[in-house]
């Protein structure tokens, strides 16, 4: 029995994964460009992890805005009239705003502009304003999205939650239905 958790422990740190948890051993220096489900470092540097339950206090106290990062692919330009396009429905954390796509590893100017943008017109400019950015568990996307408010945007108060949706919805707390604000170049 213990030569199988050495095993799994050696195997664990072999392919970069912590035997204890989910999330990989190492913060990257960089963005995560591709595999965006997999599993998260446990850290992200000049933000705050926390968990559900600290995600929770934060929502209930109400100072901190919320990001909601989950990718959505938008409507097809073009499409056949009578073409029916649904999108995937999202719920969310009640009070966060959903700025789809960007989380990514590179975005394009434009998009890094209007993300830019939008987090200064949600913060008033406060760029120590608490800001919280989530997605799903084990979803590189917020993590993306916190590192880029901090070391692109210079935002000083920033959380990450690492669980998303996921997490808040195993505890049963709040979800609402959402609609995301699209970047239109």
């Amino acid at each position: 029995m213990l030569a199988i958790g050495a095993v799994l422990a050696g195997l664990a740190l072999a392919t970069g994964v912590a035997a204890a948890g989910n999330e990989i051993e190492a913060e990257p220096s960089g963005y995560r460009m591709e595999e965006f489900r997999s599993p998260v470092p446990a850290t992200l540097k000049g933000a705050t992890v926390v968990d559900t339950e600290g995600a929770h206090a934060l929502w209930e106290k109400g100072a901190t805005l919320f990001i909601d990062v989950l990718p959505q692919a938008p409507k097809p330009a073009g499409l056949p009239e009578g073409t029916v396009w649904r999108d995937k429905k999202r719920f969310d954390i009640p009070g966060s705003y959903w700025l789809p796509n960007v989380g990514y590893g590179r975005l394009n100017p434009k998009m890094s502009d209007w993300f830019k943008g939008r987090l200064a017109e949600l913060t008033g400019g406060d760029k120590a304003k608490p800001i919280l950015f989530y997605c799903l568990d084990d979803c590189w996307m917020s993590w993306n999205a916190a590192k880029r408010a901090i070391e692109e945007y210079g935002y000083t108060d920033v959380s990450w939650y690492p669980e998303g949706t996921d997490g808040w919805a195993f505890q049963d707390y709040p979800l609402k239905e959402t609609k995301p604000e699209w970047f239109v170049p």
